[in-house]
Formats: C-alpha cells, structure tokens, sequence
C-alpha cells in the first residue's frame, strides 16, 4: 500500500497581514498531481487543517476543491484535526462526506480504525484527534492504566496510544497511527508552532508510539524524521521566516506485507520564496540584491548605526513583497552604561547636552557631521534671539 503523509494546512492564515489562499490551492493542485503520478492508495493530512477554529466560508470551500480533488485521483483520504481545528466544526459534515473521505475527531472512536485493503490484507488507520487534557478527561474518568487522572499531553497520548493498540489487538493486519503533538526528539529549529512549549509536561516520549506500522504527525512545521517509522511532514506552505530554509513537501510511505517498507520525500513547489537580506539599508537596495530577490518575501534586517526614515516605504518601492523590517545595528564598541544624568555630568555647553541626549538614546552613537552643523545652527539662532529681547 502507498500512503501519502501530509499535515498542517492551516487553511486560512495569514502571512504578515497577506492572504495564503492563493498559494496553499496552487500548492495542494500539486499534491493532487503527485498523489495521481504515484498511484497513492490513502492520503492522510494529520491535523491543522483549518489555522481557526472558526474558518471563513472561503477556506471551507477550498477544504472541499482539495477533498474532492483528492477523492478524484481513487484515493482513500483520512483527515484529523488537529489544536487550531475546532473538532465540532471540522467534523460536522463527517457523515455527509463520501465514500472514501473520512474525517476523525471524536477521540470515544479513536481505537475504531478506518480499514483499506489491498493485495496483501487490511491497513487499519487509527485518527488521534488533538487531546487537550483538560478538555477531553473527561472522556476517560479513570484515568491513564495507572489510574492517575489525564493531566498532560504526555499522558493523555499515552493513553490514546493504548487504545489504539487495543484496536490492533483487535482487528488483525498491519496499522497506521495518526496524531497531532509535540514529540521528543524533535529538532527546535524545524518550524515550531507558536503554541508549542518545548520541555515539561506538553512533551510526548517517543516510546509512545510504539507499536503501529508508521505513524503519521503532525503539529511541528518542518520535516521531521523521528524514527524510521515515526515522521512528521510539516506544512506545505512556509508559514513564517524561520521556516525559509526548511523545505515543503510530504512523506511518501510504502508499507508491504510484512509493514513498513520504504519513506521517500517528495518535495512540493514553493509559489514565493522567503529570504532575510541583511546589510546597511543602501546594501539591501543595492542593484544586484534587488534583481535577485525583487519576487521574493523579504524579511529586510538593516544594520545602520542610526535608525533610517521611512524604511520599509523605500524597501516596498523596490520589494513590493518586503514583509518585515528590522534594525539592528553593529554594534562595533564596548557599549557605554552611563545613565543620562551620568552623561550630563560632563557636559559643558548646549551642544555638549544635545550630543549627551543623542548618545544615550542611540545606544553611544551621537551626532553625524550634517547633523552636529544643524544642532549649531538652532543653537546660534537661539543665541540671537535672546540678544534681541
């Protein structure tokens, strides 16, 4: 059997106030197109569908375009939802979808599998819906196998897991788990959810996921291998510029008689590239710089000791799609701890003043040449007027 493994669509978000619709139904068109070139048997998008809870009506239609579409190409797609999906909403219209699109979000049927045959037997699918212990305790009042209540993520996939091998017990044949959690061992710089919290109790042991032929993640953005049969695919969109160098795709899962058999990545385009261009604000609008990134997102991080006018007004003349603006300058002397009454102390005259100003809240940079000779004008106006009074 041939699996698809994808996740993390996020349907509706936003990328620095712009919208992603666009990109994400081109990007998904190409999923469809791979999921036909490969002859994939079942599609799996674990979690994160929707980025809200309540979606617009446009990211519900474009849900639709990609289930049907994908429905189109003979593949069995199983879908769960994940911590930004509302498992209410995203589920509703389960029992309405057809034949061949299942939706899992109700975590009293996670140890009831989704079963595909193929030549070699049944695969049974095991859809874990996100658990939020303090929502979903109350599901299992007796607690994990110890008897202890639900009270973190490591506990509560714990024992979502053991009700999934309880299903496997029960229904012979190779198994396919599916869930949305933060997994130890995973990498900090793969593209983290912002809700992510990495170390304590929100972190779920690998060991806990034994037992399944592969198990489908999801919830971190970047592609994760964890073991052999434990992966995450990550999102199909960059979703932020710590993810611009991770790349975009889904795991393309073989699984034999016998079980897993083979992971190979395929990689899905990128509609925009994202960059940081870092320099002195003339670097960055330099000409070269311009021509090579001028259709790219740009996340601008200006280097100038003194902060510039209107900066992202003139990095958008010239990069429509600059998204960010930052200023960090270098900092190329020990930095001076003086507070400004400490400043004004040696300060004699009016210029010496306006200088100690400027130097304590420029971070030790005082007055440029152009601007020390406008200080002096004022200050020898201000001289001349009060001679006339």
């Amino acid at each position: 059997m041939r699996i698809l493994h994808t996740s993390d669509w996020h349907i509706g978000r936003t990328f620095h106030g712009s919208s992603t619709m666009e990109a994400l139904a081109g990007v998904l068109e190409a999923l469809t197109e791979q999921v036909r070139e490969h002859a994939v048997d079942v599609v799996i998008v674990a979690g994160d569908v929707f980025d809200s809870a309540t979606p617009s009506a446009a990211a519900y239609t474009l849900l639709g375009d990609a289930l049907v579409a994908l429905h189109g190409t003979g593949a069995t797609v199983i879908v769960t939802s994940g911590n930004h999906d509302s498992a209410a909403r995203l589920g509703f219209q389960a029992r309405l979808l057809r034949d061949g699109i299942h939706v899992l979000t109700d975590p009293l049927a996670i140890g009831t599998p989704v079963t595909v045959d193929d030549a070699d037997g049944p695969v049974h699918f095991f859809g874990i819906p996100y658990l939020e212990p303090a929502i979903v305790r109350q599901y299992w009042p007796e607690g994990d196998s110890d008897g202890r209540q639900l009270r973190t993520q490591a506990q509560t996939m714990a024992h979502a897991m053991q009700l999934v091998r309880s299903g496997i017990e029960a229904h012979p044949g190779r198994s396919v788990a599916i869930a949305h959690c933060f997994a130890a061992g995973v990498d900090a710089t793969a593209g983290l959810e912002r809700e992510v919290r990495q170390g304590g109790l929100d972190v779920v042991p690998l060991s806990v996921f034994d037992g399944p032929d592969y198990v489908a993640l999801g919830h971190i953005h970047g592609r994760q291998q964890l073991s052999e049969r434990v992966r995450y695919a990550g999102a199909p969109l960059h979703y932020s510029f710590g993810e611009q160098h991770k790349p975009r795709g889904s795991w393309l899962i073989d699984l034999d008689a016998a079980g897993f058999a083979s992971a190979e990545w395929l990689e899905l385009p990128v509609p925009r590239r994202l960059v940081t261009l870092t320099g002195t604000l003339d670097e960055i609008l330099s000409t070269d710089t311009v021509a090579a990134h001028a259709d790219d997102w740009v996340c601008a991080i200006y280097t100038d000791a003194q902060p510039q006018t209107e900066p992202m007004r003139r990095l958008r003349e010239s990069y429509p799609y600059c998204a960010m603006v930052q200023h960090q300058p270098v900092v190329t002397a020990e930095k001076d701890e003086r507070s400004y009454s400490q400043r004004l102390r040696t300060a004699v005259t009016d210029a010496d003043r306006v200088e100690a100003f400027l130097e304590h809240v420029r971070a030790g940079h005082g007055a440029s040449e152009a601007e020390r000779a406008l200080i002096g004008e004022v200050l020898d106006e201000r001289v001349r007027a009060d001679a006339l009074v």
